[in-house]
């Protein structure tokens, strides 16, 4: 049984999958890709058991139908170093021995078995479907994916929480610090539909959607979501459980509203940053007459740090303390030249928002304040 490929084209795709494979696994069947190729075609599956990701690439010639199993870490290394040419796969069924012919040399692989390989689950008939432009779930995972927490008490605030209506689609994601939500009015459902996707399957999109472009297809049950792109097929376990009311958290009404150049805050954090507590990563914010004082200090090293910045302010004086990692992780994951920080009072959460939404977009972005000492 033989078939000729691209080289390059069969490493792109290997490695594009080769992210749901876990170091270790329980059963040694998941160390491997599944070739399977069928009517000219040849599928690629990777799976951990609870997220199956698959691919398929055509090829130059075939003389037949054909399934086996390869060990992931042999065909990349393999692979990694040959450049692009055809490459000729004969299989043997008989002794599961695969002969890799190449320009100028070859190799031999002992294949496995493809029954021992894991099905998928299939979807329930009550499955929802939406879909969804590559791009701008792409945005909403990029925005919305630093925020998730890694809690075992709370598994629901593990991944990014997919509230669907049938007028929007909001993306949200809370470690119980810090909160985006990142509502889009370009997608929207048949009915009205929620999910948490986890943040492993979450970072697998987030690598491929950027080589992709048209619509992602969603199919999702209680239990299990399917995410079918252009090029690749990712079905993956749910998170089970009820995602908290976000919107209950976002403060309402915040009478001090500042305005500032993005860039220039996140510069000024990163040198004063230096300067604070190691335990704690605490700033204070100090807000007045169009005027923002940034100060730092480590009582323990007997070092301190304080920056002025320019900025749009006629609230009353308001001092505010952060963690610093934080303001400058949500700094990163804003876009826009300008950023909006509304404030109640130093013991209520900051909303920050950009100065202007991307349109058809609404992105907000909270934090929790810390206590200071002064």
């Amino acid at each position: 049984m033989k078939f000729i490929v691209s080289s390059s084209a069969l490493f792109g795709h290997l490695q594009a999958i080769s992210r749901v494979i876990n170091s270790k696994n329980t059963l040694p069947i998941l160390d491997c890709f599944l070739f399977d190729l069928t009517d000219g075609v040849l599928s690629l599956t990777a799976s951990d058991n609870e997220t199956t990701m698959t691919t398929s690439l055509e090829i130059t010639e075939s003389d037949g139908n054909c399934k086996f199993a390869i060990t992931s870490k042999t065909i990349l290394d393999a692979l990694k170093e040959i450049p692009e040419q055809p490459l000729s796969f004969d299989f043997n069924p008989g002794t599961w021995e695969i002969l890799v012919q190449y320009q100028n040399g070859r190799y031999s692989v002992v294949a496995q078995n493809a029954d021992e390989y894991p099905t998928p689950t299939a979807l329930g008939e009550n499955a929802v479907n939406v879909d969804i432009e590559a791009d701008i779930l792409l945005g909403g995972i990029n925005r919305s994916i630093f925020a998730t927490a890694d809690d075992e008490l709370r598994p629901v605030m593990n991944g990014i929480y997919f509230d669907i209506t049938t007028e929007y689609i909001t993306m949200v994601a809370s470690d119980g610090h810090k909160l985006v939500k990142n509502r889009t009015l370009q997608a929207k459902g048949n009915e009205k539909a929620a999910f948490i996707l986890p943040k492993k399957p979450a970072t697998l999109l987030k690598n491929i959607l950027g080589k992709e472009q048209g619509n992602v297809s969603i199919h999702f049950d209680d239990r299990n979501a399917m995410f079918v792109l252009p090029n690749y097929q990712m079905i993956c376990r749910l998170i089970e459980g009820r995602y908290p009311n976000y919107n209950s958290v976002i403060p309402q009404n915040n009478p001090n509203k500042v305005t500032i150049d993005r860039m220039t805050l996140l510069s000024a954090l990163r040198r004063v940053s230096v300067f604070s507590s190691q335990a704690s990563s605490l700033i204070k914010l100090r807000l007045q007459d169009n005027l923002l004082t940034i100060s730092a200090q480590d009582i323990d090293f007997s070092t301190s740090a304080e920056e002025k910045l320019a900025c749009e302010y006629g609230g009353t004086p308001l001092s505010i303390g952060f963690k610093a990692t934080f303001l400058i992780d949500i700094l990163n994951n804003l876009s826009g030249q300008d950023v909006i920080i509304e404030l109640a009072d130093p013991s209520r959460a900051g909303v920050l928002v950009p100065a202007e939404q991307d349109e058809n977009e609404e992105l907000l972005m909270l934090l929790m304040p810390m206590m200071l000492n002064d």
